[in-house]
């Protein structure tokens, strides 16, 4: 009798079992098929030009002629560590990462400090300011090409007001101040609304209980707010840094005259991928173009992860309770 209920029970128990690994399977079927649109897309557009890009830096392919394609190995990347023009374009491109970063943060927690508030018309010119953020950065350019004219242009007459008969070619003799006060200017309105909804995430007791125990709006910043607003911080470093990086439109757009093929920006905006995208459309050197990109790709990790691990001395996270 006990033999007999006991097989009773595993006949009866191998149904449900059975029902349970089918509906796993359905789920994870169903999975899939959401995820499957990003997926392909993905693979296709991701992981496979990757893998052909990183398989073009040992090849001296030129984009052209496929018959005179050959493996040279390391020869792009030895060529890139060793070409003036590389070196030249890293170092004006982590000197425009660096002021870029450190200007637009500044910039961007100012303007939400500002406009969090409480003051009349706060919505109206939290437009105001997010709105050169979704200015094409086409027209954006030529907003600043006008400003910085040098004959009539509105930078030039007003500090003419104090400097009578000033007039400077901006993109001309100071390309990267306004190289960089255009970035700043196109990307606030994008930062400043992650540190507007990072600072209505700080709970308002905690202000207030600051302000009773008398403390000042500079000790209230200095000691609650940007303590709690520090993963918001490292979320807009990495973005920036990763963005300042990759660079390419602006400078390009910014050069005196129109732009055309092979044009060029001041030898102060050459930046590193202007000059990777130079080697590749311009020189046809699209094997030492790919081992360009793949080199500032490792640079922008290895940056990132020293932003990261430095990020434990600063920035700290709330527990759940």
């Amino acid at each position: 009798m006990v033999g007999t209920a006991h097989a009773l029970e595993r006949t009866a128990a191998r149904p449900r079992s059975t029902w349970w690994r089918r509906r796993g399977t359905r789920r994870a079927l169903t999975f899939y098929a959401f995820i499957s649109p990003w997926l392909i897309g993905f693979v296709a557009l991701g992981a496979i030009p990757l893998l052909l890009a990183l398989l073009m830096s040992f090849t001296n392919y030129d984009g052209l002629n496929l018959d005179y394609v050959r493996f040279v190995g390391a020869d792009n990347y030895a060529r890139a560590v060793n070409d003036p023009d590389t070196l030249h374009s890293m170092q004006r491109t982590l000197v425009f990462v660096g002021s870029t970063v450190t200007l637009g943060l500044v910039v961007q927690l100012g303007a939400a400090l500002l406009l969090d508030a409480p003051v009349p018309g706060r919505g109206l010119f939290r437009t105001l300011f997010y709105l050169p953020y979704v200015v094409p950065v086409v027209a954006g350019a030529w907003i600043w090409k006008i400003f910085t004219d040098p004959n009539g242009g509105l930078l030039n007459a007003l500090i003419g007001l104090v400097k009578p008969e000033f007039a400077m070619n901006w993109i001309v003799e100071q390309p990267t101040t306004v190289l960089v006060l255009f970035t700043v200017w196109a990307l606030t309105g994008g930062g400043m609304v992650v540190f507007l909804a990072g600072l209505q995430g700080i709970p308002a007791e905690l202000k207030e209980a600051a302000q009773i125990d008398g403390a000042g709006p500079v000790s209230v910043l200095r000691f609650i707010t940007l303590p709690l607003l520090a993963p918001v911080i490292l979320f807009q470093l990495v973005v920036s840094l990763i963005g300042a990086m990759q660079i390419i439109q602006q400078p390009l757009l910014l050069a005196p005259g129109l732009l055309g093929p092979g044009t060029l920006p001041p030898r102060d905006n050459y930046l590193y991928v202007v000059h990777a995208y130079h080697e590749i459309f311009v020189n046809q050197r699209f094997g030492y173009g790919a081992a360009l990109l793949w080199i500032l790709f490792l640079i922008t990790l290895g940056l990132t992860l020293a932003l990261v691990r430095s990020s434990r001395r600063w920035v700290h996270y709330e527990e759940a309770q």
